[in-house]
């Protein structure tokens, strides 16, 4: 048996599954369960920018093969067809050649969406999140451009390898000062909504789900490292967008809303359901998973409107949400056999608190301490009720599958 090449591939497997988004468990447990499989003693170290994959040898020797893991992704596509070859290679037990055949095989099946796809993900992300947040048609089309926009930036930044810190605050300065350049044309009515729309698309929403499973798992370092990432990329949405408030309040005065409407509970939900389809595209979901995902978030927005209706805080309204997404991710996972963070990656979005971000940094910069530090205090409540819905629904799920293995032979399964 080819041990080496047995290492790499599952190492290669790994790393994939890293790189197109996948957490922390999911890359070391299918690196482990594959090289067990051969009959191989193996352990394995995986960190957000680092992975370790030791293996012993028959013949009792130690060889360590290690990759530096580069930019996630959020492909979540890949993230399911790896993960079912990671399946497949444990039940088949091929010959470490067909092994490492079968992932140049994956490799290849893999699918993206055409930029004309791209293209409809950003406007339609950002066209019904301007609505979701209360604005007008037309500001949810002045967000549906500067969506366009921000792909266009964020192409440019990707080709010059710029670091993702600097291109999310190059992104939200530029999308920013864009809307507030439409409002100044009379083309915008509530740059607020237009704004914080489009940068839902900048929202770490993957990275803070996976940042709270991988806490759950016990996988510390990379959970505290995912948090930090997530509060430095919030960090730049809000310097961003602090900056092109600045400029603009200096060239044009306080840009001043027309007002938010109320669409109410049927409304707010279809827009949602548009916004989650738009964003299941960013996340590179296709086929029926598309609609499934967006039925998740209609369902987890539901939950929370029905909470804020019977008189429940902010923090209960939110956490109420979040155990629904994450009960429909788990379910549904089960059901289409798809690891259940692409369902909850995308039910869980229209919860994210990017509206927070953006009025805690505007009454920072209108100097309005008091209504900031409330904001600030609000937004960390939703990101807190949010994480504790995840961590309560998918450790109650785990603790019944590990209950439900340790007892299949008690109920007659084999």
């Amino acid at each position: 048996m080819n041990e080496r090449l047995l290492l790499e591939m599952a190492t290669s497997l790994g790393y994939r599954l890293a790189m197109a988004g996948a957490e922390t468990y999911r890359v070391e447990e299918s690196i482990i369960y594959v090289l067990r499989t051969y009959g191989l003693e193996a352990e394995c170290f995986a960190i957000p920018n680092c992975l370790i994959v030791s293996i012993i040898t028959q013949e009792g020797k130690p060889i360590t093969r290690m990759r530096r893991i580069g930019t996630h992704g959020n492909d979540m596509d890949s993230v399911e067809r790896y993960n079912n070859l990671s399946r497949r290679l444990c039940a088949e037990k091929p010959d470490p050649e067909t092994a490492m055949a079968w992932l140049e095989e994956t490799d290849r099946s893999l699918r993206q969406y055409s930029p004309a796809g791209n293209a409809l993900g950003y406007f339609l992300g950002s066209f019904s999140f301007a609505l979701f947040f209360g604005g007008t048609l037309a500001d949810g089309l002045c967000a549906g451009l500067c969506g366009l926009f921000l792909l266009i930036v964020d192409h440019y930044m990707e080709q010059i390898r710029s670091t993702q810190f600097f291109r999310v605050i190059t992104g939200a300065f530029f999308t920013a000062m864009l809307t507030y350049l439409m409002q100044q044309a009379g083309l915008c009515a509530n740059p607020d909504a237009a704004i914080i729309g489009t940068l839902m698309i900048l929202v770490p929403g993957l990275l803070f789900t996976n940042a709270m499973r991988d806490v759950m798992y016990g996988d510390t370092n990379s959970g505290l490292n995912r948090v930090v990432q997530v509060l430095l990329i919030a960090i730049a949405i809000a310097l961003g967008t602090a900056a092109a408030l600045r400029l603009t309040t200096h060239l044009w005065g306080d840009p001043i809303g027309a007002g938010l409407i109320d669409y109410g509970f049927w409304l707010e939900n279809l827009v949602c359901f548009l916004g989650c389809i738009g964003f299941a595209i960013l996340f590179n979901i296709h086929g029926p998973g598309v609609f499934i995902c967006a039925v998740g978030g209609i369902m987890a927005w539901s939950a929370y409107l029905i909470a804020d209706g019977l008189g429940c805080g902010i923090f209960v309204a939110n956490l109420a949400g979040a155990i629904v997404a994450a009960l429909y991710s788990e379910i549904m996972a089960r059901v289409r056999r798809y690891p259940a963070i692409s369902y909850l990656v995308v039910a869980i979005f229209p919860q994210l608190p990017g509206a927070g971000v953006y009025y805690t940094m505007s009454y920072a910069v209108h100097n309005d301490m008091l209504r900031f530090a409330e904001k600030g205090m609000e937004t960390a409540s939703v990101a807190g009720a949010l994480a504790v819905g995840i961590l309560l629904v998918s450790t109650a799920f785990r603790l019944w599958s590990k209950w439900l293995y340790h007892n299949r032979g008690k109920f007659g399964h084999h």
